[in-house]
């Protein structure tokens, strides 16, 4: 068959794909007698497919044309592939450590063919829900982010370059709307979409929707959110985002990806590892309290944002006298003034990942998607007692994340709410 227009694949049809496209078929070798195909797509948007086979292997992802996880009924754009695979080839030149190769995209299909990350990878999300430590994370996390927020920022780019990528990019305003509504409107109001751990979360919902103060808030960050392009961010950056093993990290998925606030990546990831934090409590059993697991995590939080700092402000001192335009080397002339401005970007960037963060951590409690970490605890009742304290930690940290002056701070706040 040809693939001429959009067809939804399936496990007979893709190998009939795969032996039409020898960017894919030189991967599995030309072998088929053996290939092992399974379709594992547990994410609410696409069909992703593993093929496995003799002398090689790899992954195809394909978009489909409205949300898989509630049907036709939700339309979609299958464009977000085209910024996806745009993303991954970006962020790969950026930081090949922790992005899985592009073997192939196909704009008319939708579809892209990647490495295939073999076990033992798994899902960030899933190893923490697992109580497993990850001793390389949070330098892998800082480098993926450091390198991929400032080279797509005017720090390193002319607002000419700029500007170009940002406009490619605003063609992915419907996964953007998807988040603005999501994570910025639906929580703070009645939607047929929001969900909690009902009854006992009922109050907890009906108080978000109340929340004056917090209003306020989240009105600023959807406008910068809206606003502010400020680099090539992945735009969904939580732990169901990331695989790992003891020695690797690999971010995946970034079809949500445009020109925006880089505190809106760095605070997807750090709310989620503080989810993942307050989870703990629900899956300790008689012979683990989790107690040791959770001190890893909020270390992994303060060596994350620390490494990251370190290793952002690197970069800009490296590149200082480079194209970027944000601060003109002939202006900002003394390192006096270009410390004072990288003190203040820092600060500034460290406040709007925490608000960022708290809003995401609030999405996932009462509005339509929620996390593993929390699902996972079986009795109601004990997953509202957890998903309540980091619900309450999320509304103070939105209201008050000016006064942190560093991430020890926050810490600090997590193990006095916890």
């Amino acid at each position: 068959m040809s693939f001429l227009e959009f067809t939804p694949l399936n496990e007979k049809t893709l190998v009939d794909y795969i032996k039409s496209t020898p960017s894919l078929s030189s991967r599995i070798g030309d072998k088929y007698e053996d290939l092992v195909i399974k379709e594992v797509g547990d994410g609410n948007l696409n069909f992703v497919f593993i093929v496995i086979g003799s002398t090689g292997s790899l992954v195809i992802k394909q978009a489909l044309p409205y949300i898989r996880c509630i049907g036709e009924s939700w339309p979609m754009t299958k464009e977000r592939a085209y910024f996806e695979a745009t993303t991954l080839r970006k962020h790969g030149s950026l930081s090949p450590d922790h992005v899985p190769e592009v073997y192939h995209f196909d704009r008319t299909m939708a579809l892209i063919g990647m490495r295939y990350l073999e076990p033992p990878h798994i899902i960030l999300r899933k190893g923490l829900v697992a109580g497993i430590e990850y001793p390389l994370l949070a330098e892998h996390m800082a480098d993926y982010m450091a390198k991929t927020l400032f080279f797509t920022s005017l720090l390193y780019l002319d607002t000419t370059e700029h500007r170009r990528a940002v406009t490619e990019f605003c063609g992915n305003v419907e996964l953007c709307r998807l988040t603005e509504q999501v994570v910025f409107s639906d929580p703070y109001r009645v939607s047929t979409f929001n969900r909690w751990t009902s009854p006992y979360l009922d109050d907890d919902a009906k108080a978000v929707r109340e929340d004056s103060a917090l209003k306020l808030e989240i009105a600023e960050l959807k406008s910068m959110f809206c606003e502010r392009a400020q680099a090539l961010i992945h735009g969904d950056l939580h732990t169901g985002s990331v695989m790992v093993t003891q020695d690797s990290t690999q971010v995946i998925d970034p079809e949500f990806s445009f020109y925006g606030p880089m505190g809106f990546d760095i605070g997807a990831y750090l709310g989620n590892l503080i989810l993942a934090f307050f989870a703990q409590d629900g899956h300790a059993t008689p012979g683990n309290d989790r107690k040791e697991y959770k001190q890893w995590i909020l270390r992994t939080i303060e060596q994350t944002w620390n490494l990251f700092n370190i290793r952002f402000i690197t970069l800009w001192d490296q590149n200082k006298d480079g194209p970027g335009e944000a601060y003109l080397a002939d202006i900002y002339n003394n390192p006096e003034v270009l410390q004072l401005v990288q003190e203040n970007y820092m600060r500034n960037l460290l406040h709007d990942s925490l608000g960022f963060g708290a809003a995401k951590m609030i999405r996932r409690i009462v509005g339509v998607a929620h996390v593993e970490d929390f699902e996972s605890i079986e009795e109601d009742k004990r997953r509202a007692v957890c998903e309540r304290k980091a619900l309450e930690f999320a509304k103070n940290l939105l209201k008050e994340r000016r006064k942190f002056k560093c991430i020890g701070e926050v810490v600090s706040a997590i193990q006095q709410q916890s």
